[in-house]
Order: C-alpha cells, then sequence, then structure tokens
C-alpha cells in the first residue's frame, strides 16, 4: 500500500509559476520517547510564510512534535525535512522550562538572541545596542533593562523571551504554550508580533489551548491527538466532529505501546 499524500496546512506559494518547497515536511513520521510513541504515522506539509496553531488535548503530542521540527528528538520511524537551516529555526518551550534564577539581566536575556550571528564566544557590544533597544521597545519593555528575570512577572518575562526570538531573525519560529497564564493584555501583543512574524514571511507554528484564541487569531491549525486529526483552515477544522474525534483518540493512551508498524 502507497503511504498517504502529506497534507498541507495551507496553499503554497508560488514561485515562477511553481509551489514553493515546504517549510517543513514529515514523512509518515513517528514521534517518541525510550521507543515508545506518542505520535503516530504523521503525514504533513507546511507551508513557507504560514501561521499554524497546534491544539489537542493533553497528551496529544503538541510539545513532542514541536521539539522533534526544532531538531531536539529524533524521530522514531519516517524523515522530517526542513526547508531552512537550523541556524534559522527559533524553538522557545514552555515557560516551566526557563530556571529564572539564574542571575541574568533582562537586557542579557534578549541579547542572546544574537549568539547565533556573533558565534557563543563571540563578543556582543556597543553596537549592538539600537537592535537590542529596538527589539525591547517592540515588547514594551524598555526601561527594564537591568532588572534581573528573577524579578519579573510572567508576562514580562515571556515579552522578554520574544525579544529574543526577534534578534534570532528566524524563517521557521516554533512556539511551545507561549500565553499560558498571561494576561490579556500581553496575549494581545504577543499575538501582534506573531502577526507581524506571518506578515514579514515567517512560518510560525504553536502549540494552544485557547481555541477561541486560535479561531481568532490563527488562520491555520492542525488538530492532533497522537495522530493526525485535521489540518487546513481553522474554521474547517476546529468543528465539534473533529474535537469529539480527538478527545476520543487521546483517552487511555497505552504509555507501555510498542512502536507501530503499518502494513506495507
Amino acid at each position: 500500500m502507497n503511504a498517504p499524500a502529506a497534507q498541507s496546512v495551507s496553499p503554497a506559494p508560488q514561485q515562477g509559476g511553481r509551489p514553493s518547497p515546504p517549510a517543513l515536511r514529515f514523512d509518515n513520521v513517528t514521534l517518541g520517547y525510550d521507543r515508545h510513541p506518542a505520535v503516530h504515522h504523521l503525514h504533513l506539509d507546511i507551508a513557507p510564510g504560514s501561521l499554524t496553531a497546534i491544539v489537542g488535548p493533553n497528551g496529544a503530542g503538541k510539545s513532542t512534535l514541536l521539539k522533534a521540527a526544532a531538531g531536539l528528538i529524533r524521530p522514531l520511524d519516517g524523515v522530517i525535512q526542513r526547508g531552512v537551516p537550523a541556524r534559522r529555526i527559533a524553538y522557545l518551550p514552555q515557560a516551566a522550562a526557563l530556571d529564572n534564577s539564574f542571575p541574568l539581566t533582562v537586557y542579557d536575556l534578549v541579547a542572546m538572541g544574537l549568539w547565533e550571528r556573533c558565534g557563543l564566544f563571540g563578543r556582543i557590544g556597543q553596537r549592538h545596542a539600537p537592535r537590542i533597544a529596538e527589539a525591547l521597545r517592540a515588547v514594551g519593555l524598555t526601561g527594564l533593562e537591568r532588572r534581573p528575570i528573577g524579578a519579573l512577572s510572567g508576562g514580562q518575562l515571556q515579552r522578554a523571551l520574544f525579544a529574543r526570538l526577534l534578534l534570532q531573525d528566524a524563517a521557521l519560529i516554533l512556539l511551545d504554550e507561549p500565553f499560558n497564564a498571561l494576561d490579556a493584555a500581553t496575549v494581545a501583543d504577543l499575538t501582534a508580533l506573531i502577526h507581524r512574524w506571518r506578515d514579514e514571511g515567517r512560518t510560525v507554528l504553536a502549540a494552544l489551548h485557547d481555541l477561541e484564541l486560535v479561531r481568532a487569531s490563527f488562520p491555520q491549525t492542525l488538530l492532533l491527538a497522537r495522530e493526525l486529526i485535521a489540518c487546513g483552515p481553522t474554521d474547517v477544522v476546529l468543528t465539534d466532529a473533529n474535537l469529539a474525534r480527538a478527545r476520543r483518540m487521546s483517552e487511555a493512551p497505552d504509555p507501555h505501546a510498542a512502536p507501530c508498524v503499518r502494513a506495507a
């Protein structure tokens, strides 16, 4: 049996009359940990310049998918093709993954977005100060440059992390639950920044749980429940029938399941 054709979350822009190659391609990809699958047989193309929400129940594999897209974990099976080099990929994990007790100032944290350009041991000096100041201004943190990150509120810390992303100048941006526990004003400001990235032609994937925010602000959606339930325009994907199927698929997962094999 032939493998199913890859689904696409949005039409690919044209280059000289031909479809552009995908920013990300998942070719029969199974993902998991210790050989136990969390996401099964994913066939999917992510078009360049698309803005896509990844939604699904808890344990659906959203974070696992983003880690694989970022190259942090390898597929158990299948192939992930990236249309941009690793240095042009930016990944923002969930807030719980950041140790804010580390002795960094806001300025230092944001300046880390320049490491790819300057090198890990390169010097970030005065010539970079205007770019750092502009990134801080874009997220509303002007005046907080010298504040320790441990003294920031959750919203301020997430704004600083978005400022760091601005300096990374990535073509592919991967966000894992970027709005958790944030106030409405911060969510609105950071959503506007995500739309700016989309308008600049960058590809953005964000794992989210707020379906109303997804419906209002994300034109494309990928619904996941340990396998792909649906992908495409948000109003087509987030139907009652698809959401009910996703809930059923995520019930009673087996953490000891062996890697599945699809018959040829």
